[in-house]
C-alpha cells in the first residue's frame, strides 16, 4: 500500500510539474498566438482545402507550393522560391537575429487514392491522387503557426527569426534531403514539424531509416523458342536476385523491412529479355543497420548476375535517416498540448469517423482527440520513414502528431483523404498550429530550454557526420 501511494504521489508531482514548463514563458503571448490562429482559421482551412483539391504528387506540387508561398508573402514573409534545385521548394522568413527557429511544411499527395470528403469510398476523380497522409493539412498548419509568431515579432513582443520551409516530395524523393545537402537548415537553433495521425501526442518514438535503390540486369536477346541458348536472360538475373533477397529475410533482425517491385521484366514471352530492372526499399531502425544490409544485398546482386551470366548494376536513388528524438523538446510540446487541452468533436463528426471504421473493418470507436500520455522511446520504432529525420541530424528537431482521422483506420488510403477535406481534418490543422506556435514561443523566450535541447542534440550526435543517401547531381525532376 505504501508503495502504491508513493507512485500516486510521484504521478501527481509529475502531472503538476509538466504545465509549469509551459507557464514559465509568457502565457499572454501564447494566448495571443492562439488568437492569431483563430483569426486566420478560415484562411488556413481554405488554403488546406485548396491543396487537398489540387492533390499534386511529388515534385509536381506546382499549384500547392505557389498557394502556400503566395500566402506567406501576403503575411509579410520574405519568400525564396525554387531552392535546392527543387522548383516546388521554398523558404519564407521574417525577423532578424537569433534565435532562428525553423518549421517544416509538406504538401505532396499520393497517387491513385482520390476520394470525396465522405465516409463511403468513392473517388473524387477516378485514378487521380489524394492526400492519404494529410499533407494538405501539414503545410497549412505549419504556416499558420509561423504566421502567429511573425505577428508577435512584428509587434516587438518576440525577438529573433522565424523561417517556414516549404518541403516537397516527402512521399517519393525526399525534398528535405536535397535541401539539407544544400545547407538550408544549418543556421537554425531549433526546428519543428508535425504530422497528421489518429492520436495527439508529442513524438518520442523514432522512425525507420531507409535506402532506395534500383538493380538493373543486362543480358542478350534471342528467340525464346528457336535459339534460347544464344540468349542470356536479364529477367533470370532479376529472379535470382529477388530469390536471394527473399531467402535473406530469415537471417535479418526483426526490425528490418524489405520491399521491392519489378519495374521491367521484358516485353513479350518469345524474346529472351535483355534488360530487367527492380526497385528496392530497405528499412531498419538505424542507418547503421541499413549500411550492413546494403553490403549484403550488393553481393546478392553480383551473385545473381553470375548465375544468369548477365551484368548487374546497383544504383542508390535516395533514402532517409532514422529520426533523432529530442526528449527535452518533446517535454515542451507535451506541456503545451496539456495547456491547450483536447480536440472536441461534434456528434456528426464522430458518426462520420465510425462510418469509416465500419467500412474498413476496425472497431467503430470514433475519433480520439485526447492528449496521449508522454512515452519513453522504444528500442525499435513503429513502421515508416520520413525525410524529416534527415533534418533531425542537422538541427534539434521537435515533432508532434495531431488527430486528423479515425482511430485505427488505414493510412495512405481513402479514409485519411476523406477526413482531410472536411471538419475533422480542419480541427486537427488548428490544434497542430496552436501546439507548434505555443512551443515556438517557449523557444524564443526560454534560453535555458533551448540550451537543454541543444545539449541533448550535441550529445546524441557526438562523433557523427551527416551524409545524405542521395547521389551527387541535381534532384530527379519529372521529365514532363
Amino acid at each position: 500500500m505504501k508503495l502504491r501511494l508513493r507512485f500516486v504521489a510521484l504521478g501527481l508531482v509529475a502531472a503538476l510539474a509538466a504545465p509549469l514548463i509551459c507557464l514559465a514563458s509568457d502565457v499572454k503571448k501564447k494566448q495571443e498566438a492562439v488568437a492569431s490562429i483563430e483569426k486566420h482559421r478560415t484562411e488556413l482551412t481554405a488554403l488546406s482545402d485548396q491543396i487537398w483539391a489540387y492533390a499534386e504528387t511529388a515534385l509536381r506540387e506546382t499549384r500547392s507550393a505557389k498557394a502556400l508561398a503566395d500566402y506567406a508573402e501576403q503575411q509579410g514573409f520574405e519568400v525564396k522560391r525554387g531552392v535546392a534545385g527543387l522548383p516546388t521548394a521554398f523558404t519564407a522568413s521574417y525577423g532578424q537575429g537569433r534565435p532562428i527557429i525553423g518549421i517544416l511544411g509538406e504538401f505532396d499527395a499520393l497517387p491513385g487514392i482520390s476520394q470525396k470528403a465522405q465516409p463511403v469510398k468513392e473517388p473524387l476523380d477516378a485514378g487521380a491522387a489524394g492526400h492519404g497522409c494529410g499533407h494538405n493539412l501539414f503545410g497549412a498548419a505549419s504556416l499558420g503557426a509561423a504566421t502567429a509568431i511573425k505577428e508577435l515579432i512584428a509587434a516587438g513582443k518576440l525577438k529573433g527569426t522565424i523561417r517556414f520551409y516549404g518541403t516537397p516530395a516527402e512521399e517519393a524523393v525526399g525534398g528535405k534531403v536535397y535541401m539539407a545537402r544544400d545547407g538550408l537548415f544549418n543556421d537554425l537553433d531549433v526546428c519543428l514539424a508535425w504530422h497528421p495521425d489518429d492520436h495527439t501526442h508529442a513524438d518520442t518514438q523514432s522512425s525507420q531509416a531507409i535506402v532506395t535503390f534500383v538493380v538493373e540486369f543486362k543480358g542478350k536477346a534471342a528467340h525464346a523458342a528457336a535459339d534460347p541458348w544464344n540468349g542470356r536472360s536479364a529477367l533470370a538475373g532479376l529472379e535470382f536476385f529477388t530469390t536471394g533477397l527473399n531467402r535473406m529475410r530469415e537471417f535479418v533482425r526483426p526490425s528490418v523491412r524489405m520491399h521491392y517491385t519489378v519495374v521491367k521484366g521484358g516485353d513479350v514471352p518469345n524474346v529472351v529479355p535483355e534488360y530487367a530492372k527492380v526497385l528496392v526499399w530497405l528499412r531498419d531502425s538505424k542507418r547503421t543497420g541499413i549500411d550492413e544490409l546494403l553490403a549484403r544485398v550488393r553481393k546478392i546482386a553480383e551473385g545473381a548476375a553470375l548465375m544468369a551470366e548477365v551484368e548487374s548494376r546497383l544504383t542508390i536513388e535516395g533514402g532517409d535517416y532514422e529520426m533523432l528524438v529530442n526528449m527535452a523538446g518533446a517535454k515542451l510540446i507535451q506541456a503545451n498540448f496539456e495547456w491547450l487541452g483536447p480536440i472536441k468533436y461534434t456528434a456528426e463528426e464522430q458518426e462520420f469517423a465510425r462510418a469509416i471504421q465500419r467500412a474498413t473493418g476496425v472497431e467503430a470507436k470514433g475519433l480520439n482527440g485526447d492528449i496521449q500520455p508522454f512515452e519513453e522511446p522504444r528500442p525499435d520504432p513503429p513502421g515508416g520513414s520520413t525525410d524529416v529525420a534527415d533534418v533531425s541530424w542537422i538541427v534539434p528537431t521537435l515533432h508532434l502528431s495531431v488527430t486528423t482521422a479515425p482511430d485505427g483506420a488505414p493510412w495512405h488510403a481513402w479514409p485519411v483523404v476523406a477526413c482531410g477535406g472536411m471538419s475533422i481534418g480542419h480541427k486537427g490543422l488548428t490544434q497542430a498550429a496552436k501546439a507548434l506556435a505555443t512551443t515556438m514561443i517557449d523557444l524564443f523566450e526560454d534560453k535555458d530550454a533551448v540550451a537543454r535541447i541543444q545539449a541533448e542534440f550535441k550529445e546524441k550526435t557526438r562523433g557523427q557526420t551527416y551524409k545524405p543517401y542521395i547521389p551527387d547531381g541535381p534532384p530527379p525532376l519529372p521529365k514532363d
